[in-house]
């Protein structure tokens, strides 16, 4: 039974478009709209600023970049965005929201993987990524390439936008119930507190001691629209165990991690990883926050589905320890189960993941 407040669903978000509640430059993408997400597409022309930006509830987006822009790169036929660098993209798609109804964004799985830090701005807008009820304008993207120099152009995929309305989390006894009736984390005691459940990191390895990998620096670019194009060890440094199970978290390394625990979400719930928890330590983990219904859903062929880290630390070098909490996970009701789950036919990338780096690369 559909609910009144909750994440819509595909199919909700398909007649967004049907009712003129979203528009866009061009057609829609085959696959474009995810069990309950939309990717948002780059348009033709990204803008080089000295600076990321708020534009505050008296100003718009584009009064801002006259003011503020460098120079203008013209992606029609690709173009390189290079590291240390902030460009500012129109997107696509254009929103018309109705009163109840507001939006989240986040960078896609395999942009987190590759360290492109990217955040979603509106027209007035006070947050990053978010979008607030009955919101009508234009959506920008700001695109700041981490570690590796990355390749875009007109249509290229780097951020998706949740919908919804009203309250859709769920409280902490309902966390508990519903972990105790679908296991959400293969955990015999979870932890829940501040509104999710914990992950933990896994340091422990593989059957070979691999734990993860660290970004190299100094490397070729990275086409942001190619699936396994480049290899993994001009871009990677394997991390193994060597019988210790800690890591020393350098401030200016990148790395790909994963979760100690396997993580479902069930059809009818949308997830979320919090990006950075002040109380577990000075890190960021998980850029890429969006776990959409059926991931690790048995199901949809997701058993065992890990949650991979993308892992900085902040100013100092940290120390992780295996089993440390690292993040915790938010569930928030769906209004309907989607018509197709994460995984179920969709070419999704990362169901049944273990440690896994992002689609681009081939060992």
């Amino acid at each position: 039974m559909a609910r009144n407040t909750g994440i819509l669903a595909d199919r909700a978000i398909a007649a967004l478009f049907e009712a003129g509640r979203l528009t866009s430059e061009k057609e829609l993408d085959v696959d474009q709209i995810q069990p309950a997400s939309l990717d948002l597409r780059l348009s033709a022309h990204a803008f080089r600023v000295r600076a990321s930006f708020m534009p505050g509830p008296s100003h718009l987006v584009a009064d801002k970049l006259d003011r503020l822009k460098l120079h203008v790169v013209d992606l029609s036929e690709g173009a390189v965005l290079e590291t240390g660098c902030v460009y500012i993209v129109p997107l696509m798609e254009r929103l018309d929201l109705p009163e109840g109804m507001s939006a989240s964004a986040n960078p896609k799985s395999s942009t987190g993987r590759l360290d492109i830090f990217t955040r979603v701005i509106t027209d007035r807008a006070q947050e990053f990524d978010k979008i607030p009820a009955g919101y009508s304008g234009p959506l920008y993207l700001e695109i700041s390439p981490r570690t590796f120099p990355i390749v875009v152009r007109r249509g290229s995929r780097l951020s998706q936008i949740r919908f919804r309305v009203g309250q859709a989390l769920l409280s902490e006894p309902e966390l508990m119930a519903l972990h105790a009736s679908e296991t959400l984390v293969a955990s015999k005691q979870p932890n829940v507190t501040g509104g999710g459940i914990a992950l933990s990191i896994d340091l422990a390895g593989d059957k070979e001691g691999l734990i993860g990998y660290r970004g190299k620096h100094h490397t070729a670019v990275v086409d942001v629209d190619k699936k396994a194009q480049h290899d993994i060890f001009d871009f990677w440094e394997p991390l193994y165990s060597r019988g210790r199970t800690e890591l020393i978290l350098d401030p200016d390394e990148f790395y790909i991690l994963v979760s100690r625990e396997a993580v479902h979400v069930p059809p009818h719930y949308a997830a979320e990883m919090t990006p950075f928890d002040p109380l577990v330590g000075e890190f960021r983990v998980h850029y890429a926050g969006f776990f959409d219904p059926g991931f690790g859903h048995a199901p949809a062929g997701g058993r065992g589905s890990r949650a991979v880290l993308e892992v900085r630390s902040h100013e100092v070098p940290f120390i992780l320890e295996d089993g440390q909490i690292v993040g915790r996970l938010v569930y928030e009701h769906m209004l309907e189960q989607p018509s197709s789950l994460y995984g179920s036919g969709l070419g999704s990338n990362y169901q049944a993941q273990g440690l896994k780096l992002s689609k681009h690369f081939r060992l």
